[in-house]
């Protein structure tokens, strides 16, 4: 484990609307990063055809959420609308950064900013559709929810949009390959000044 919090690499946090793309640029840049490794959030709903428990999500009970969170065992959680309850647990970021590797967590806004308020040496990303029409269609094509399901998605994503420049970065993914490059470079350029402080401090 990491023997400090200047050895640490930083937590890097994917957010922004349902069918803005988010989860695509991660696949598109997770294999050129070695370094990082995706968080495995812990939810409430059900578990979807060819998910598995302990790799898209930690399918948990209402009753082991709610337990969880009593114990402040959450970094960061959020009542869907819809529903569903889902957070990042403290341990899957300790169990990350054991390792030597900078946790990826791809997160609703109001995770976003928890993470951005309770780690310092969090970089915050939003991805935005280029347009909200071209948001809509995108969740409609998808069609992995009901009408009513995409209907809340889609108020819920107008209220996000409003806390875009919240975050350090904000990136239109209006062509995956461009939109993957600028999310790419960011983190590349994040993990350079923190090598580039943690040699300085090495030196002292």
């Amino acid at each position: 484990m990491a023997s400090s919090a200047a050895s640490r690499l930083p937590v890097f946090v994917v957010t922004g609307t349902s069918g803005a793309g988010k989860g695509t640029i991660e696949r598109e840049i997770l294999p050129r990063l070695p370094v990082l490794e995706l968080a495995v959030s812990a939810t409430t709903r059900e578990r979807r055809p060819g998910e598995r428990d302990g790799r898209e999500y930690h399918f948990v009970s209402a009753g082991e959420f709610q337990r969880r969170l009593d114990e402040g065992l959450f970094l960061e959680h959020i009542d869907h609308p819809w529903g569903a309850r889902m957070g990042t647990l403290w341990s899957e970021i300790e169990r990350i950064r054991a390792k030597g590797k900078a946790p990826l967590l791809d997160l609703e806004t109001e995770g976003g900013l928890a993470v951005r308020n309770a780690i310092a040496d969090s970089v915050t990303i939003f991805v935005r559709a280029p347009t909200f029409e071209e948001l809509e269609r995108r969740l409609r094509a998808r069609a992995t929810e009901s009408g009513g399901e995409i209907d809340k998605r889609l108020e819920r994503a107008r209220e996000q949009l409003a806390q875009a420049d919240e975050f350090d970065y904000v990136i239109v993914n209006d062509d995956l390959g461009r939109a993957s490059e600028e999310v790419f470079a960011i983190i590349e350029r994040e993990l350079a000044v923190r090598r580039t402080s943690r040699a300085g401090s090495m030196r002292v």
